[in-house]
């Protein structure tokens, strides 16, 4: 009989993945930056609302955002015009990033002068949610376009999120979107979780998701 041996491939490049997202979280939390990890659908409205949140938090906090892409500079291109300092991550193809890259990327941009760093990972509701990017907080944006049947075909990304922000609340008219059947779905994969209405074109809800980040940064930097 022949004898060979199994590697666990995915296991251990999670297991490894988690001791180096962990040993970030260690140094963020030393040098006092905040690390918020944003993730949904393409075309959900992450980076309108990540505008129009800097518009809302740049005279009270150092913001530094951090755009994932595959291969593509449009969003750090809309977040620079605000003035804050961003850097762009080309991920080579890959649908999410991990600790390492995500380390990398904090050296790229520099954090000495950040109080909260914004991570707007790569458009999937899939692959990040597997990935510990390091970060201290992990944030969605689900949009009404979507669907309300999003928590039933993506439980994972919705169990493993602290905050979970329901885009484009403006246009809810517009679609067969029930917003209590979502809310109900979302609690019992998380309970803890933080719902917040919002719309980012509209800047209804942006407000309460502003004071929320604004106590978790203050929680981290203690």
């Amino acid at each position: 009989m022949d004898e060979f041996k199994i590697l666990k491939i995915k296991e251990s490049v999670f297991e490894n993945n988690d001791k180096q997202a962990d040993l970030l979280r260690e140094d963020l939390k030393r040098d006092k930056t905040f690390l918020l990890n944003l993730m949904s659908s393409p075309g959900s409205g992450k980076t309108t609302t990540l505008v129009r949140t800097i518009e809302v938090l740049k005279d009270e906090m150092r913001i530094g955002i951090l755009e994932a892409d595959i291969d593509s500079d449009v969003d750090a291109h809309a977040v620079a015009k605000t003035g804050t300092k961003v850097i762009q991550l080309h991920t080579g193809g890959m649908c999410h990033l991990d600790a390492d890259m995500t380390k990398q990327g904090l050296l790229g941009l520099g954090t000495k002068d950040i109080d909260c760093a914004i991570l707007e990972n790569v458009g999937n509701l899939v692959c990040p949610a597997e990935f510990d990017t390091g970060a201290s907080k992990n944030a969605m944006i689900l949009s009404i376009p979507e669907g309300d049947d999003k928590p039933l075909k993506y439980p994972l990304m919705f169990s493993i999120v602290d905050v979970l922000l329901i885009n484009k609340i403006d246009a809810i008219d517009y679609f067969d979107f029930d917003l209590e059947a979502v809310k109900e779905r979302v609690k019992k994969l998380n309970p803890n979780i933080k719902i917040i209405p919002i719309s980012a074109r509209t800047g209804e809800g942006i407000e309460e998701w502003a004071q929320w980040l604004r106590t978790e940064v203050k929680n981290w930097n203690e």
